[in-house]
């Protein structure tokens, strides 16, 4: 192998190559360095946890829309109904539990209610079936399923307090209480809505 002898000058130049440079940096670089790290960090940090962004992500909070505000899937969600016999159903979409009983217009018409004859349960029926009477002052009058189901309540308040119809036709009054399934719900669309019955009885 052969040796060579570096000049004094080559020898100078190596050992100037060999040591390490000092850059000088203006103030607040340091701060300025920092910060650039910390984005960089972050931004790995975003790409990791979702692939998407560099950036970390923002989260947003939405409030919960109110349920009154917001339309329902059900067709039946506000589904008080009435028949041309004055009955009313209204139905609950949770349970298809449909409640019935007589209108204020057949309460008023039938004048003081004395007694009730209640359903006997359990009780299958079809729409337009007899669940009971009701007997006033003036006259009798059968009660009539407004759709197909099960009744499975009885409102026995009024075995006590057959007057409670009057006082409350289409709340506390109420008479039975039926389970709908699919063919009701089909009769129930048939229905007359709260305004085409009010239109009914002005007829």
């Amino acid at each position: 192998m052969a040796t060579r002898t570096l000049s004094r000058s080559a020898v100078a130049l190596a050992g100037a190559a060999m040591r390490p440079t000092t850059t000088l940096m203006p103030r607040g670089g340091a701060a300025l360095l920092r910060r650039s790290a910390q984005k960089t960090q972050l931004g790995v940090l975003g790409k990791r946890a979702f692939g998407v962004s560099a950036m970390a992500p923002t989260l947003i909070y939405a409030p919960p829309l109110d349920p009154k505000l917001t339309p329902s899937s059900s067709p039946t969600a506000a589904a008080k109904k009435y028949t041309q016999d004055h009955e009313w159903i209204d139905l609950s979409p949770e349970t298809s539990i449909g409640t019935i009983g007589i209108t204020s217009y057949a309460s008023h018409s039938l004048g003081d209610i004395v007694y009730v004859e209640l359903p006997t349960l359990p009780l299958e029926v079809s729409a337009g079936d007899s669940i009971g009477a009701v007997e006033s002052v003036k006259s009798a009058s059968d009660i009539m399923s407004p759709v197909s189901g099960e009744v499975v309540e009885a409102n026995s308040v009024l075995e006590e307090k057959p007057g409670t119809i009057n006082k409350a036709p289409e709340g506390e009054g109420w008479i039975a209480k039926v389970k709908v399934g699919d063919k009701g719900l089909a009769e129930l669309e048939a229905l007359m809505g709260e305004e085409e019955y009010k239109a009914f009885v002005e007829e």
